[in-house]
Formats: structure tokens, sequence, C-alpha cells
């Protein structure tokens, strides 16, 4: 019995089973060649895929779908070759010559599938490359925008900690270099933030700009100390100036009262005291404005300095007021003709002009003057009794000079047109 086993087995492995064992064998070296190349075109493929997303997310979706496809046939491909494989033994070699044939037909389907997904593989590589040029190329553009927004929140860092060190207040520096790291460490993870390619690069320009920003802000800081130092002085100044206005407008409001009728100073009754409490606002601003000032915070001080000019301003105004309106109805209680006077020179140049340019100007115009002159020359009736409320009078004569001096205006605009341009 041995005798024949081995006669047996010396049968098969010579003659028509030996070339077939030989021949699965190649067929089995091929398969794995294939299963390899597949295997590495499929990673390389599925890398570029991954840096197409990550440069431009929109555009490459349709790219993730169709790699998803080819994953999946490749997956199938790969698990039909390692069926042949565990279906067909090699090794063993107790096998007919015509299961190594059924082996090698079986391998060599399995390593034509392989070249076939290898093959869709790599044609979808060239086609991929051909969109991923302009990118790549656009890429080389990436690196030293980075380093230029990295050098920038360096520079930024070190002014704002010059700043800190000499007593000021960095907040506002602080505030957008902490904007420009964010932004920078989003940059600087994995892929491109999910930015994609332009969003990258914009962004690494938003972020030396904005640390560009912090940077001459946190530099200027001892400056803006020093102006605001400078404009506290100056407001305190304005302070007294507007102080010393106080007693010339309650003078002046008294004599308003005494020498005038209501209706000429009713609507400034109220002034000084208007004016003591603008003053006080103004003075409580700059208190806090040396607050801030003596805690080193600047920005603050610098609001505050804003606030109390604008209360003073306001002050001063109404103190103006107050002044002016008893100069002019002084000034129009000497000589009522000559408020009168200057408004009909206004009303009188008006007509030369319209009169001029009857031909090429609306009528309407020339109707308009007219009615002024007639209200300029019954303005003067408003002068009645005992205490004449020569306030409305210089109302009306200022209505019709600015109403003079707006028909002037339209009819230069008609002639204008009228001679192109």
């Amino acid at each position: 019995m041995r005798g024949a086993g081995d006669q047996r087995r010396r049968g098969r492995r010579g003659g028509s089973a030996e070339a077939a064992w030989n021949a699965a064998v190649a067929a089995r070296e091929q398969a794995a060649t294939a299963f390899y190349d597949m295997d590495q075109a499929q990673k390389y493929v599925g890398g570029r895929v991954t840096l197409f997303a990550d440069l431009d997310p929109a555009a490459a979706a349709s790219a993730r779908r169709e790699m998803a496809a080819l994953n999946e046939r490749a997956n199938a491909t790969a698990a039909a070759y390692i069926a042949v494989l565990d279906a067909h033994d090699l090794d063993d070699l107790d096998r007919s010559a015509a299961e190594y044939e059924a082996a090698r037909r079986a391998l060599e389907s399995a390593a034509g599938g392989l070249a076939g997904v290898t093959a869709e593989l790599n044609g979808f590589a060239a086609r991929l490359a051909d969109r991923m040029a302009g990118l790549e190329a656009a890429l080389e553009r990436l690196p030293p925008r980075l380093a230029a927004a990295r050098d920038a929140v360096a520079a930024a860092e070190a002014a704002v900690e010059r700043a800190r060190a000499a007593g000021l207040d960095a907040t506002d520096p602080e505030t957008e270099l902490a904007q420009a790291r964010r932004t920078l460490d989003r940059l600087s993870a994995a892929g491109l933030g999910g930015l994609g390619l332009s969003g990258a690069l914009e962004a690494a320009e938003e972020v030396r700009r904005v640390a560009d920003a912090a940077r001459e802000r946190a530099e200027e800081l001892p400056r803006e100390a020093e102006k605001v130092r400078n404009s506290l002085t100056a407001v305190r100044t304005r302070v007294e100036v507007v102080a010393g206005r106080l007693d010339p407008v309650r003078a002046a409001m008294r004599d308003l009262l005494r020498g005038y009728a209501l209706a000429c100073w009713q609507d400034l009754k109220n002034a000084p005291e208007a004016v003591e409490e603008g003053l006080a606002r103004a003075r409580e601003r700059i208190a806090e404005a040396e607050a801030h000032a003596g805690r080193g915070e600047w920005r603050q001080a610098r609001r505050a300095v804003t606030a109390a000019r604008t209360e003073l301003t306001a002050a001063d105004r109404r103190a103006r007021q107050v002044t002016d309106r008893l100069a002019d109805l002084n000034a129009t209680a000497a000589d009522p003709g000559a408020p009168a006077e200057a408004a009909r020179f206004v009303v009188r140049d008006a007509q030369r002009l319209v009169v001029g340019a009857s031909r090429e100007i609306s009528p309407r115009h020339a109707r308009t003057l007219d009615t002024l002159a007639e209200r300029l020359e019954a303005a003067p009736d408003r002068l009645t009794g005992p205490h004449p409320d020569y306030w409305s009078y210089l109302q009306e004569l200022e209505s019709i000079k600015t109403a003079a001096r707006d028909v002037v205006d339209q009819v230069r605009s008609e002639l204008a047109r009228h001679h192109g341009g």
C-alpha cells in the first residue's frame, strides 16, 4: 500500500500535474502582485481625494462620491481574491492536475478583477490630477502667508507685553491678538481647518492684518497716554472758560427779561441752569477720566474726556445763544431797518439773476421772489406795541434770506443743465 501511495504522489507531481501546479503558483503570484498594486492605488487615490477635499471642500463632493464607489468595488474584489486563496491551497501537493487547473483559472480571474479595479483607480487619479494641478500650484502660496501670519502674531505679542510692562491698559490690542491667535490655531491644525485653500489663504491674510493692527494699537498706547494727558489739561482749561461765561449769561438773561417781550427769550429761560448742569456733568466726566488715567486705563480715560468735551460744547453753545440773542436784539432795537436792508439786498440779488436768465428757467422762480418781496415789505408790521417782538422780526427776515438763496441755487442748477453742465 505504501509503495502504491508514493507512486501516486510522484505521478501527480510529474507530467501534467506538475505543469498545472507550476501554472497555478504563477497565477497566485500574479494575483498577489495585482492585489498589492490595487491596494497601493487605493491608498494613493484616497489620499489625493482627501487632499482635494481639504483644498476645495465644495468642489470635492463628487470626487468623494466616486471614491466611495471605487472603494466598495476594491473591497469586494479584494474579498473575492482572498476567498480564492482560501479555496485553493497550493501548498497541498496531493492535488490533481484538474484541481491545480481550477486554481489557476480562479486566481487568474481574481488577478484580472484586481487589475481592472486598479485601472479604474488610476483613471480616476488621472482625472483628479487635472483638477488638482491649479490647487497645488496655489497651495505653494500658503506657507509664506502662514509664516507672515505667525511673524505678525509674534510681533503683536511682544508689543502687547511691552505695553503691559509699562503699566498700560492693553485690553484692546489683547482682544485683537486673541482673535488672530484663534484663527492661526485653526490654520495650524490638521488640514486647512475646514476652510479650503482659498479660505485658508484669506484667513492667513486676516491673521496678519489683525495681528498688525493689534501691534500698532499696542505701540500707540504710550502715545495715546500722552494724548489723553494733554487732552485732560485742555479740557480742564475749557471748563474754566465756559464757567467764566456763566455770569455774563445770567446778566444777559436779566437784560432779556427786563427789556424784551416774552417771545424774544422764552426758549432761553432755562439757559443759565442748563449751562451750570452741563459744567457739573463735564467736571464729573473729567474726574472719571483722571481716575482711569491713574489706573493706566487710557481707553476709558479717552472716552471720559470725549464725554466731557461733549458736555462743554453743549453748555458753551447754550451760553452763546443767550449772549448772541441779546446782541442781535439790541442791534435790531437800535436800527430795525438794518436787518431788513440786508434781507432786501439778498432778494434783489436773486431777482437780478432770475431776470437775466428768464428765458432759460422756470417762471415759478420769479413768482417765488415776488412773494418774498411782499413778505419783506410786511415784516416791519411785526414791530408794534411798547415791547416789539424783535425776535420774530429777525426770524422772518432770516427765513426770507434763506428762501431767496434757495431760489439762486435752483436757478444756477437749471442753467447748468441747460448749458450741458
